[in-house]
């Protein structure tokens, strides 16, 4: 059994802090459920020959990319510079091997911290398999998550939420994405986009009838992940205290914003307001806050929700009208309602943010515009660099495994073409 000693105080003498651990363990535990959550979400907008092998794509990713996090993941995110900067790396933390008795300062053992950050390495490029649900080889998805999660996100995560990367230190006091609208939305959806534009529309697309088939089911993951976006953003404070509770709170007033938005905006476009207008709302919302929980007020969360799910609903107008195939809007609500919120929090940050900014700048001044500045260059290359890396790995997938399903396994439908299952055991797979 362990000394009492050992269990408040890790090999650096740091204090372990009971508290903001509880809470990290939890939230680490919710931003897990968003998993589930998007497998449901995304599950019920498929046709029903597509439902299991939808789901999947989620699922997998939390044992691809779980493992590749433990061997690697860590270490190229948070590890310090190599190469120029373009990734981190610290033996240490290769297997996790050296952080077994180590504490951060906030009092937090580094295993929680890795759990936790691992979480937005799965739902990333899970994301991303929304853009090309219903066509995609399983066997090429894999490898290209794999891939993916190694020269795309490990880079950018490293960029923005190290502290030696080059957007965490931009400017006065760097680009601001409290909770991943940069690291994940924004090059989850573009990404997405990028795939679904490469790979082309569905057999049949758009003129065969491709309804949802379960939009309960829709419902119900919509609402886990919700309640799991609480972990996802409050838990990005790394503690339990005001920053947490002001995140929090954030996150509520925008997730509900965006979903009174849709329902608005819908019910005077077309006269009614929908179950799948009522959930892309609650996610324009919370992509959009994703960024911005930590340093904006609630009223600012709510512009921030109105203003994605405006945005986002015409990006998904947009998207039906030029014809591409983006399957259940990656890029409409991810990308676009993670630019919103990473470019408006600009104007809504606290007063406090901007003043600690302005006394770490030189000549002791630092202004909105300036910031402005900061989160565009941050957004840009983000956009730029997913789309880059993510077109390479789709042409190197394309010609050398294939990455699309053939015509005769995309009619079968890919619960049964590549997993020899039904999702709905009963009823005619079509």
């Amino acid at each position: 059994m362990l000394s009492g000693t050992s269990l408040l105080f890790g090999d650096d003498g740091v204090e372990l802090d009971s508290g903001a651990t509880a809470w990290m363990l939890t939230s680490t535990a919710l931003v897990l459920l968003m998993i589930p959550g998007l497998a449901m979400f995304y599950g019920g907008l498929v046709r029903t020959k597509n439902v299991l092998g939808t789901m999947m794509h989620s699922f997998t990713a939390m044992g691809i990319m779980s493992v590749l996090w433990v061997i690697c993941g860590y270490s190229m995110c948070f590890g310090g510079n190599v190469l120029g900067g373009w990734f981190g790396w610290n033996p240490e933390y290769v297997f996790l091997s050296g952080i077994d008795t180590s504490i951060m300062e906030g009092g937090v053992p580094e295993y929680v911290f890795s759990m936790f950050q691992g979480k937005f390495a799965i739902i990333t490029p899970a994301l991303i398999a929304g853009a090309f649900a219903e066509r995609i080889n399983f066997k090429s998805y894999c490898v290209f998550i794999a891939l993916w999660g190694l020269l795309v996100y490990n880079p950018l995560c490293h960029w923005v939420w190290a502290e030696d990367g080059f957007l965490f230190n931009l400017g006065s006091n760097g680009a601001i994405d409290f909770a991943g609208g940069t690291v994940v939305h924004i090059s989850a959806g573009v990404s997405g986009l990028v795939a679904a534009l490469y790979l082309g529309a569905r057999r049949g697309y758009p003129s065969d009838d491709m309804a949802p088939s379960n939009l309960v089911m829709t419902m119900i993951g919509a609402g886990l992940l919700w309640v799991g976006w609480f972990g996802f953003n409050a838990g990005s404070s790394i503690t339990s205290g005001l920053s947490t509770a002001q995140a929090l709170t954030a996150t509520q007033a925008a997730a509900a914003a965006g979903a009174l938005s849709w329902m608005i905006i819908e019910g005077l476009h077309q006269g009614k307001a929908t179950a799948l207008g009522l959930v892309s709302g609650i996610l324009a919302g919370l992509v959009a806050i994703t960024p911005a929980a930590g340093v904006v007020q609630p009223m600012g969360a709510m512009v921030l929700g109105l203003a994605a799910s405006a945005v986002c609903y015409l990006a998904i107008i947009l998207k039906n009208k030029w014809g591409y195939d983006d399957t259940l809007d990656a890029f409409g609500i991810h990308g676009v309602g993670g630019i919103v919120g990473a470019l408006l929090l600009t104007f809504f940050i606290r007063d406090s943010w901007m003043e600690e900014a302005a006394a770490m700048a030189e000549g002791g001044t630092w202004t909105v515009l300036q910031q402005l500045g900061v989160q565009t260059v941050a957004v840009f290359i983000a956009i730029a660099y997913a789309a880059l890396l993510t077109l390479v790995l789709l042409w190197i997938l394309n010609k050398t495994m294939g990455l699309r399903a053939s015509p005769q396994n995309e009619m079968r439908g890919l619960d049964n073409a590549y997993h020899g299952e039904r999702g709905y055991g009963m009823l005619n797979p079509n």
